[in-house]
């Protein structure tokens, strides 16, 4: 039986930040090394350590879990919130499992402190056992004295065949085409995975400051050891109104501005790249008209401009019906197409009989949301896992994820080039 949660105080208070645009990266430097929980893009976003309570789940539901015992957490806390903007009071940073079998389940995440900045308005929240409530709340001098420690890098990084070797993933891919050819789903992703050997601890602030940096249109996060940044937002609800950013066919950028533009055109014209956003986009829409009184699905794609690729994007957005949890949202929502595949239980079924690794919680739900129910999830793309540290000098292992959408035009070395652009930001943010 589940323990009752304790009884909590949130306190929400202005702070005092340099603005975003002078100083991007203000929120990371706070940031303690142990356990860092971030959700920033662009320099505003959320930030938290410490942990004042946490809900782990593991069961086929586990967003419909995660959502019920938040509820049941948030009716055992008092809020003093002075600020009243998206992401201000008690708010939980999570992450969730890609396949509810797995057993790195799912995690929420309620930080001891939270700093946050929306445009030019910044606030710290304490969140603390009822009775331990600090009398003032911090300062920005203390926020920064109390993460003053220096932020390390990981020295010599090796790199090495993860659950498959290349050629074994290769004949995964061409395994999948054939599944497809023979009508049992009409797409599906694989995820592939390497392994990274680091020659000092990891610090999970050297990759979070480093992604944040080159990828700043992407949402830079850290929750329970998963770290990365991901330019796929699964669902943000604010106030009523609804956004999904699908993403699904993929180039790789050549460095040169001319050559891009060409690549941009040929991919918004490419046959097999809309076959494959076309599933992803209609399983979003598909899974968010129960919940709107209208939606918006635009009739093309744009194309994303990322430092190593370009994707085809659609931004479907929606006015909610009644008042609905983000955590709601995204349980209806994942897995997208962009992710599993479709037909969703086939390609997923396909997923598990032939992949042959654990995507833990790569590929799955990441973010936050906050008292009201709104938040923000991404897709854990782009990122990697941080092995727990077998002493107390840390962690020197990790597991970098990436992925493709395999359909019927799909070629093997094709789908292995694009994964190594997609291991990029990671290789990018080691130092290599």
């Amino acid at each position: 039986m589940t323990q009752a949660p304790q009884r909590l105080v949130a306190r929400t208070t202005p702070l005092d930040l340099p603005d975003a645009t002078s100083d991007p990266a203000t929120l990371l430097d706070l940031l303690p090394r142990h356990a860092p929980l971030s959700w920033v893009r662009r320099g505003d976003g959320l930030v938290g350590w410490g942990e004042a309570a946490r809900i782990e789940v593991a069961s086929a539901a586990q967003l419909d879990e995660a959502h019920a015992r938040w509820a049941e957490q948030l009716g055992r806390t008092t809020t003093d919130d002075a600020v009243r903007v998206p992401g201000t009071g008690p708010v939980a940073f999570g992450s969730f499992a890609f396949d509810p079998t797995s057993p790195a389940g799912g995690v929420l995440v309620v930080p001891s402190v939270v700093v946050g900045r929306r445009g030019d308005v910044a606030w710290v929240t304490t969140i603390s056992p009822e009775g331990e409530q600090p009398a003032t709340p911090p300062t920005l001098t203390e926020l920064l004295a109390a993460a003053a420690e220096p932020v390390t890098a990981p020295g010599t990084v090796t790199l090495s065949d993860g659950s498959l070797t290349r050629e074994a993933w290769c004949d995964v891919v061409a395994r999948a085409v054939k599944e497809i050819h023979a009508g049992t789903v009409d797409k599906v992703v694989l995820a592939r995975d390497v392994h990274a050997r680091t020659e000092a601890p990891v610090d999970p602030r050297w990759l979070l400051g480093r992604l944040a940096d080159e990828y700043s249109t992407c949402w830079t996060f850290s929750v329970d050891g998963l770290v990365g940044a991901t330019p796929e937002l699964l669902v943000r609800s604010e106030r009523g109104l609804v956004i999904s950013r699908v993403l699904a066919g993929t180039v790789r950028r050549t460095g040169h501005d001319a050559d891009d533009l060409a690549r941009a055109a040929q991919l918004s014209h490419s046959s097999k790249d809309l076959e494959e956003h076309e599933y992803a986009v209609a399983s979003v829409a598909r899974s968010l008209e129960p919940f709107c009184a209208s939606t918006n699905v635009p009739e093309t794609p744009f194309v994303l401009h990322l430092p190593n690729v370009l994707h085809l994007a659609t931004d479907v957005t929606g006015v909610l019906a009644d008042g609905v949890s983000s955590l709601t949202l995204a349980g209806a929502l994942h897995p997208t197409a962009a992710v599993c595949g479709t037909p969703t239980d086939e390609a997923r079924e396909l997923i598990r009989h032939i992949e042959q690794l654990d995507r833990a919680r790569y590929a799955g739900p990441v973010g936050w949301v906050g008292a009201d129910g709104d938040g923000e999830w991404g897709i854990a793309l782009r990122s990697a896992e941080i092995a727990p540290a077998t002493g107390d000098a840390g962690s020197h292992d990790l597991r970098l994820f990436a992925g493709c959408g395999i359909v019927a035009a799909s070629v093997p070395a094709d789908e292995l080039a694009e994964t190594e652009a997609k291991l990029e930001p990671m290789r990018y943010a080691l130092g290599g």
